[in-house]
């Protein structure tokens, strides 16, 4: 290695063609020596700066980027992430209580810190922010829904409890994209209508109205989709239908949607067999009604069937296996941790394990038929009323299923109300059939 600063020296005089001679390479070792020791360097300037300017606080944010765990790089313990977080040990654990300093952190992957820096005397208290519960929610979309004009018919409890799992930058965003879907249809009120269509495009991506469908395909969407909603409606332990669409969306041709009533936090047995038997009534209602299956039910077969494992061998609801759990997860730290399940169990248990997921499969599927084929004749009349409308709501999908009409009628002494504005043109073309382009192939019970 040549003096210090010498690889530095040789590349500013070749890019200011200064040198005597041309300039071949720049040593590796000379490259190295303008880099390391960076990261320490700076975390020793900072918290001298914080005890200079004590008391004061010391924010570090995504801490995972240089606290992840120890031993697992490929560089072996010099490399650069390592001596960052090793100093920065060191500058904790010299603290005294009159220094005044207070260190604050934040990552979203705690799993994967060194357990050096989660030991008291380093990091003393842990605060876990969970995404927002139904409450949490409900208040964050009223904060950001404040200073927006809201329709008669929007209601904020309903918006919250759609839109579980949803962080706030995620209702930020839903509460923008319903503004925006009504300042393009020049309203002057964003209309509960803006709000199902910015969370559907939040969760599901932009309607695909370009994509060119036929007929037939169409027909059979409208079967399979009519298939999850109406097992959705009459099985007793099943989550309440809200919606149910052949509209394509990303990459999916139609959309059945549930929606909790309270928020869950536990799920039972009993609710987690309906739930395969739904995923499993797209396919079973394109049997019955077509006699033909197609590759739709790919994405529900393979959901429906990693649901069954996990309750045989994460929860330990097998009855011929009992409250085993089965399989242990390898964590390469490195590697973001969990690449791969470890085996251990033997063979003949392996077997087992795959005739009681089959078995808990099968057993939902005859199920489902059943019922599916019991009530044909809704079935039939769900995919037809799809098949004019394109979209139907939870309540329409369950007076078809109880043999009632699809609209509710309105008495004819109530006096129509006023077209006036925006917010009642919005509601007249929801009423409004959405009629396809040409007439669908009429569905006949079999």
């Amino acid at each position: 290695m040549g003096p210090p600063g010498t690889g530095k020296t040789l590349l500013a005089r070749a890019e200011a063609g200064e040198a005597n001679g041309p300039v071949s390479s720049i040593s590796c070792s000379d490259c190295v020596e303008m880099c390391v020791g960076v990261g320490a360097s700076r975390v020793r300037d900072l918290f001298e700066q914080g005890k200079k300017n004590a008391p004061c606080i010391v924010f570090i944010d995504e801490i995972d980027a240089v606290g992840r765990h120890r031993g697992a790089g490929l560089g072996g313990g010099h490399d650069e992430r390592e001596q960052t977080l090793n100093q920065l040990l060191v500058e904790m654990d010299g603290f005294e209580s009159n220094e005044g300093v207070i260190l604050v952190a934040a990552t979203n992957r705690p799993d994967v810190l060194d357990p050096a820096l989660l030991r008291p005397g380093r990091f003393d208290r842990r605060i876990v922010v969970n995404r927002p519960d139904v409450k949490g929610r409900e208040g964050i979309l009223g904060v950001h829904t404040k200073k927006i004009p809201l329709a008669d018919d929007v209601d904020i409890k309903v918006l919250a409890r759609g839109t579980a799992g949803f962080a706030g930058a995620d209702l930020a965003n839903l509460v923008n994209e319903a503004a925006l879907a009504a300042a393009r249809q020049n309203k002057k009120v964003v209309a509960m209508t803006d709000f199902e269509y910015a969370k559907d495009k939040v969760l599901m991506g932009a309607e695909r109205r370009s994509m060119i469908v036929t007929d037939d395909e169409k027909r059979v969407t409208a079967l399979h989709e009519a298939g999850h909603a109406l097992l959705a409606v009459l099985l007793p332990h099943a989550e309440q239908l809200h919606k149910v669409t052949i509209i394509p969306r990303g990459m999916a041709l139609g959309l059945t949607q549930q929606l909790p009533i309270d928020e869950k936090h536990n799920y039972s047995k009993v609710y987690l067999m309906d739930q395969i038997a739904i995923l499993l009534g797209g396919r079973i209602a394109e049997e019955l009604t077509t006699g033909n299956l197609t590759t739709g039910a790919g994405n529900d077969l393979e959901r429906a069937t990693e649901l069954a494992r996990k309750m045989v061998c994460e929860w330990g609801m097998s009855e011929h296996l009992g409250p085993l759990t089965f399989g242990k997860k390898e964590e390469q730290i490195f590697l973001g941790r969990e690449i791969a399940q470890h085996q251990d169990y033997s063979e003949d248990t392996a077997l087992k394990i795959d005739a009681e997921v089959k078995h808990i499969i099968t057993d939902n599927y005859d199920r489902a038929t059943r019922v599916l084929t019991e009530a044909k004749p809704q079935l039939l009349q769900i995919a037809e009323a799809l098949l004019v409308r394109e979209s139907l709501d939870g309540d329409q999908v369950r007076r078809l299923a109880t043999g009632e009409p699809l609209d509710i009628e309105t008495t004819p002494s109530a006096p129509p109300a006023p077209a006036d504005g925006p917010r009642d043109r919005a509601r007249d073309t929801e009423r409004a059939p959405l009629l396809s382009p040409m007439p669908p192939k009429p569905l006949t019970q079999e």
